[in-house]
């Protein structure tokens, strides 16, 4: 293979993205398909902003690039990459920058109806942000899905498990056929 691939999946807070993306990560392992995981929530968590960089993308990139760097120098070349806006248009220059301009893109949005997110954050914000999330959340829907790249591939979650999400998340990237190509 002589170009990366990024499989992003993207979706509001309480949609599944982090469960779905360690899922496909499990399936890929079961048929030795060599990849790696990155939650880009954690690429730009610092506090305050770095300076000119309010949004943290900068700073978001610049800790891709070296990660992806290291994975490469072992021998990667799939990425599964978590987060929210990963999937808007302006996210694909930093994917371009960090893993090299042939890099292939995989988007998926993960979509679930508002009762059904927020009562997925009700179980698992345990702190101060539930009602951000929950706020947050009902505006992002709208944007991801009124932004989301063209070919981008919408999967829902509602009342389906996470084996048969990540499996229909795989079917999209290709990588677990049997003509998939080894990096």
């Amino acid at each position: 293979m002589d170009h990366a691939e990024v499989l992003l999946i993207g979706g509001r807070a309480g949609v599944g993205k982090t469960t779905v993306g360690w899922e496909v990560s499990a399936l890929l392992r079961a048929v030795a398909v060599s990849h790696a995981v990155i939650d880009g929530d954690f690429m730009g968590q610092v506090h305050p902003a770095p300076e000119g960089d309010p949004h943290r993308s900068e700073i978001t990139e610049r800790n891709l690039t070296a990660v992806w760097e290291n994975f490469t120098r072992l021998g990667y070349c799939r990425l599964i990459y978590t987060n929210t806006a990963s999937v808007l248009p302006e996210a694909t220059g930093m994917f371009e920058r960090a893993m090299g301009a042939k890099v292939r893109i995989t988007r998926v949005l993960l979509t679930a109806s508002d009762v059904t997110a927020g009562e997925r954050l009700v179980g698992r914000e345990l702190g101060s942000e539930l009602e951000q999330e929950l706020e947050g959340g009902i505006r992002k829907a709208r944007l991801l899905d009124q932004r989301a790249c063209a070919g981008t591939v919408r999967v829902v979650t509602d009342g389906r498990p996470v084996v048969d999400i990540a499996r229909e998340v795989v079917t999209t990237t290709g990588w677990a056929g049997k003509h998939a190509a080894a990096c």
